[in-house]
């Protein structure tokens, strides 16, 4: 579709939560956006902007409203819900107030694009007369499993041996959410991704950040028997799908210091093609010591060079003797890194992730298998699409004790990379995965003509309203 003076008219709002996690797709969906015409303003809290990186060349405003911890942020309030009320209250105040002052100087919002996980901003949108967007971060079978929950159509606790919710395959009780089976954990964090659905009906528009072949049989059933969804994902970075948006090499905003870029590339160099594992469990999960213990032998049982991603605030949890005596051509330990650099190099064969969705879609983007080792929330619910319906992966089982011992890991990362008939098919789908992905974006693909659609609806409407 090509920009017209009409399109350019149309200027969206992007508020997301206040999370890496979350505020990379919704950028990644505002510069798609642009490419077509729209304008786009990313909202962002006082404290994420203060503390992140940014491209100084991005083509997205940037604006801010305060979460009543301008300071230090979620980590400053005394409780996650104190947190979450707190920006529930504060920012509606700034956003509206936000709203009002672009109304006033030139640059009027026409819709309001927010994250699923802050339903009162549509309410803030519906108060200030605006289009109201709904952008869900997860997937589809996560988003249709926490729908039924908040509708009364799962009853919790769960009861029996299997989960049967429409459009998706027959689900062992820990492989749904953990707010979910482990009914009564995270309180706050249960009331948010429920509460995502507690007025989407008024919604004008729901997006998903998922794309249709991945999730075909649940993104029918929820549009025909919920609301007209549109999936609009993959939301990487173009470069690494359709190559359509010259300037777009990168997310554009991080809040962790990436190590340089060389200094990765000269260790991988010196492995062979596939051989490599990498490990990284995103930017909020948090292993115990224990475990960190087990998953260290376990990579160095398995026999294959690993590159591990550990936060500075964890890394006193390695063991360190062990470390100590693995060389230092077979272990690289950083704190961050440039994930989608790293899982494009030829010498990585294998993907040991906690199963966070946009660390599984860079994956499935990029044609890298993976090792299942969910942690919580909607993990083990995409660690099960991984092995089993994707078939991109396997699951390293954790025991009774709740710990995936050493010599699990050392038989995963070996069913991956050792050559055998299951790892074959891993990497077969993992390849195949990667072109329906790549397809689905490029032009004319199903989240293309969804794109498409809704700037023409948006334009519309907005020229209307």
């Amino acid at each position: 579709m090509e920009p017209s003076s009409k399109l350019h008219r149309a200027h969206v709002l992007v508020v997301p939560y206040p999370g890496q996690g979350h505020i990379n797709p919704m950028l990644q969906f505002s510069k798609r956006l642009v490419s077509k015409g729209l304008k786009a303003t990313l909202v962002l809290t006082v404290h994420i902007a203060k503390s992140m990186h940014a491209d100084p060349s991005s083509s997205i405003n940037l604006e801010t409203i305060s979460d009543g911890h301008d300071l230090g942020g979620r980590a400053s309030a005394k409780s996650m819900q104190a947190y979450l009320t707190c920006f529930q209250t504060v920012g509606s105040r700034g956003l509206a107030e936000l709203i009002h002052k672009l109304d006033c100087s030139g640059r009027p919002v026409d819709a309001i694009i927010y994250d699923g996980f802050l339903p009162w901003v549509l309410d803030v949108a519906k108060q200030c007369e605006k289009l109201g967007v709904v952008f869900f971060t997860q997937t589809c079978a996560v988003n249709n499993i926490y729908y039924h929950v908040q509708r009364g159509l799962l009853p919790l606790p769960l009861s029996g041996d299997s989960v049967k919710v429409p459009g998706l395959p027959p689900l062992e009780p820990s492989e749904t959410p953990s707010f979910v089976c482990k009914l009564g954990t995270y309180p706050a964090f249960y009331d948010m991704v429920i509460n995502q659905f507690m007025n989407v009906d008024e919604a004008d528009f729901v997006l998903c950040d998922t794309f249709y072949e991945l999730e075909k049989e649940v993104v029918d059933w929820m549009s025909t028997n919920l609301w007209p969804l549109k999936t609009i994902g993959p939301t990487l970075p173009s470069l690494y799908l359709d190559k359509r948006l010259p300037d777009d090499a990168a997310y554009g905003i991080n809040l962790f210091t990436p190590t340089t870029t060389s200094t990765v590339f000269t260790w991988l160099r010196h492995h062979p093609p596939h051989s490599v594992v990498y490990v990284s469990f995103g930017s909020f999960a948090e292993l115990d010591p224990s475990q960190f213990s087990e998953l260290a032998h376990g990579l160095a049982l398995a026999g294959h060079p690993f590159l591990w991603i550990v936060r500075s605030s964890e890394q006193h949890k390695l063991p360190r003797d062990l470390m100590d005596s693995i060389p230092s051509k077979e272990a690289l330990i950083l704190p961050w890194c440039d994930q989608l650099e790293i899982l494009t190099n030829d010498s990585i064969g294998c993907f040991v992730t906690h199963c966070g969705l946009n660390s599984v879609i860079e994956a499935i983007c990029l044609g890298v298998p993976m090792v299942a080792m969910p942690q919580w929330t909607d993990q083990g619910t995409n660690a099960k699409f991984v092995e089993d319906v994707w078939r991109v992966g396997v699951r390293a089982r954790a025991d009774e004790a709740g710990l995936v011992r050493r010599k699990e890991v050392e038989r995963r990362v070996r069913e991956v990379l050792g050559g055998g008939e299951r790892g074959v098919e891993m990497a077969d789908s993992a390849r195949r995965w990667m072109a329906a992905a790549k397809a689905s974006i490029s032009e004319g693909g199903s989240s293309d003509r969804n794109i498409d659609d809704f700037v023409a609806k948006l334009a519309t409407r907005s020229s209307v309203e």
